[in-house]
């Protein structure tokens, strides 16, 4: 069967770092063509930052206009990659495409339940990039609690902690506006995580700060709590990002329940690993592998996994740092071509991500008046 042509909207940094790296080994996948508006330089030093596609990729087409690139009838999945999404996204699904949307998916969820309409309506498959689903330490937190180590859980601490992040001092504007701060931007990936493990919230609770320097109403740092009913009535999550926390690696998880406790600092190695070799194919055996040192502690009551775990005479707990398994971004579009193909039903609905951004609204709404939202 002939691989599935591929068309990228945008050429830079995500394209580059998060995307190429994990499509190229998919054999079932072939990136077929490309919308740079960048004219192909004369000069290779003119090529800007991140490259042109017609320098990296001479095979693929290069399109520098939309209606050029949604008009080749032969791309069957639209990879969309810019900062501008809602656009692109339906000239994607009314040309007859499928379509990948890089997060946040759209600025409400009101353009998200739209967008998802009109994919049903044409029959074509709409999913958002939530790669940090693959993150080595999310991957084990969730082996860990989907096979019981930890009981029931109570409580779950979800941090995406990024001291001093360079790329903020760009973010100017005091008033706020949907699609502007930190939820739209690290916290698309910890909201889909909490969503992912514990379905939508009964009620959320939203705190939201600019510790940035500048006095803004756009949030450099948030905590969002995310209060459960029925079954989980006792589930309390906090979804946390700061960008002032002075820690040699950052506090990603800790997750308790019933049974056990999973405590975990340190990142998945994967984005410096694309950062490193941007547009490479991500094969080599050290991809997504975590250094032993920042595994996370496994505590429990019961003795879980016998290879990693010592009894604690003192505590009368087992004890032990749990091998962090392997990132695998390259998973996600292992999905999206066996849902393309018919294998498998897509892995990140669209309606999940639509569902973080409710909370982000939700959340809003609770800020400004000081009080708890009920989810609706």
């Amino acid at each position: 069967m002939a691989p599935i042509k591929v068309g990228i909207v945008g050429y830079g940094f995500s394209t580059k770092c998060f995307h190429l790296p994990f499509i190229l080994p998919n054999r079932e996948l072939e990136v077929y063509a490309f919308l740079q508006r960048a004219a192909p330089p004369s000069d290779p030093s003119e090529t800007p930052r991140w490259g042109h596609c017609t320098i990296d990729f001479p095979q693929a087409k290069h399109y520098r206009t939309a209606d050029d690139f949604y008009a080749d009838e032969l791309i069957e999945l639209v990879i969309i990659c810019t900062s501008t999404h809602e656009e692109f996204v339906e000239k994607a699904l009314l040309a007859g495409k499928h379509v990948v949307v890089e997060k946040p998916f759209v600025n409400t969820s009101a353009e998200a339940d739209r967008l998802i309409a009109l994919a049903k309506e044409k029959g074509k498959i709409l999913t958002v990039f939530q790669n940090r689903r693959f993150d080595s330490d999310f991957r084990t937190l969730h082996h860990l609690t989907s096979n019981g180590a930890l009981g029931d859980i109570l409580e779950a601490n979800i941090h995406f902690d990024y001291p001093d992040p360079g790329w903020i001092s760009r973010w100017t504007k005091k008033e706020y506006v949907p699609g502007q701060g930190m939820t739209f931007a690290l916290g698309t990936h910890t909201l889909d995580q909490a969503l992912y493990l514990f379905g939508t919230p009964a009620s959320v609770t939203g705190f939201f700060r600019s510790n940035r320097g500048v006095d803004s109403d756009v949030d450099d740092t948030f905590t969002i709590i995310l209060q459960y009913s029925g079954k989980q009535k006792n589930l309390l999550v906090t979804v946390k990002t700061a960008v002032v926390t002075h820690m040699q690696d950052q506090l990603r998880f800790f997750v308790r329940g019933n049974k056990g406790t999973y405590l975990k600092f340190g990142t998945c190695p994967q984005e410096s690993q694309g950062i490193a070799a941007p547009g490479q194919p991500a094969t080599g055996p050290e991809i997504g592998v975590e250094d032993e040192r920042i595994w996370g502690t496994l505590t429990t009551t019961t003795e879980f996994d016998g290879k990693v775990q010592r009894f604690d005479e003192e505590s009368k707990k087992y004890v032990g740092k749990y091998p962090s398994l392997p990132g695998w971004y390259r998973g996600y579009y292992e999905n999206v071509s066996a849902a393309l193909l018919g294998r498998e039903e897509i892995f990140v609905k669209p309606e999940t991500s639509r569902d973080g951004l409710r909370i982000i609204e939700l959340a809003r709404e609770s800020h400004e008046k000081g009080c708890t939202v009920a989810w609706s």
